[in-house]
């Protein structure tokens, strides 16, 4: 793996919203700075993701210095939101997790509401240090993660998504592929390795920073949603299904944890260090 690279960078501000691809990113301890930092959450504290409002794939969120937004999605005016002040928190709840967090602007909420036609609340969270750990089966001390699914970062190869749309053509939804990457949503996406190769990975490197890999990425139904039209199909899950199983859960990508603090860039080399 000589030659593996780091093909792309992805930045999603808001939890579920399409992100940005900058060329460069800083490292933090809970993930890229300013990935997922923001969330939605229904009237009874729930997160709300792709999972229930796939429509959430057409709104984009821009992070503007200082971590404030720039929210725009079809039919709607942009929106520009502070970061709150954190005078108080409000308790959500993220899949098992409980989570504090702070609520944003009124003008926020009804701006999300209006696009999703329910009563939506958006949440910053403010001290990604202390707020919400990993998941302890799977952390070390101390680790902790911002809105993400349960991981700082997680990565994604090229040659695992070329295999896996082979895989589809010769499937019976041929006609769904080839999927694009952003079907994943990853943060981090290398080039230059063999097909699942990153099945083997426990520790690497992304130019200056360093990893290690928590586990295999389990995938949900919303990989199965066009991340340009919100429209939903069978794939990848089908050929996950009958490929890339793995105890009981339907696997692509791997989740990492930074055990460095730094500045990945577009083209750094990837070396795999355990």
């Amino acid at each position: 793996m000589g030659n593996a690279e780091l093909l792309s960078i992805h930045v999603h501000p808001v939890k579920a919203f399409r992100g940005q691809a900058p060329r460069e990113a800083v490292v933090e301890p809970w993930g890229l700075a300013g990935d997922r930092r923001w969330a939605l959450i229904d009237d009874g504290g729930k997160v709300v993701t792709q999972r229930q409002q796939p429509r959430l794939a057409l709104a984009a969120a821009e992070l503007l210095p200082g971590g404030g937004l720039r929210l725009s999605a079809p039919g709607l005016e942009p929106l520009t939101v502070a970061v709150p002040d954190p005078v108080g928190t409000v308790s959500m709840e993220m899949f098992r997790d409980k989570v504090e967090g702070v609520l944003a602007d009124a003008a926020a909420h009804a701006w999300c509401s209006a696009y999703l036609g329910a009563d939506i609340r958006l949440v910053h969270m403010d001290d990604p240090a202390t707020r919400r750990p990993v998941d302890p089966q799977y952390a070390l001390p101390g680790e902790t993660v911002t809105f993400a699914d349960g991981y700082p970062l997680l990565v994604t190869t090229v040659a695992s998504l070329d295999a896996l749309n082979s895989l589809i053509a010769d499937g019976e939804h041929a006609t769904e592929g080839p999927l694009p990457m952003n079907r994943f949503r990853p943060n981090v996406v290398v080039a230059g390795t063999d097909p699942w190769a990153e099945d083997g990975w426990s520790r690497l490197e992304i130019g200056e920073v360093a990893f290690r890999v928590a586990k295999t990425c389990g995938r949900c139904v919303v990989t199965t949603t066009d991340q340009a039209t919100a429209g939903r199909g069978r794939e990848p899950l089908h050929t996950l299904g009958r490929h890339r199983r793995l105890g009981g859960k339907l696997v692509f990508g791997q989740n990492l944890v930074p055990l460095t603090r730094g500045t990945i860039r577009v083209g750094d080399p990837v070396r795999v260090t355990g």
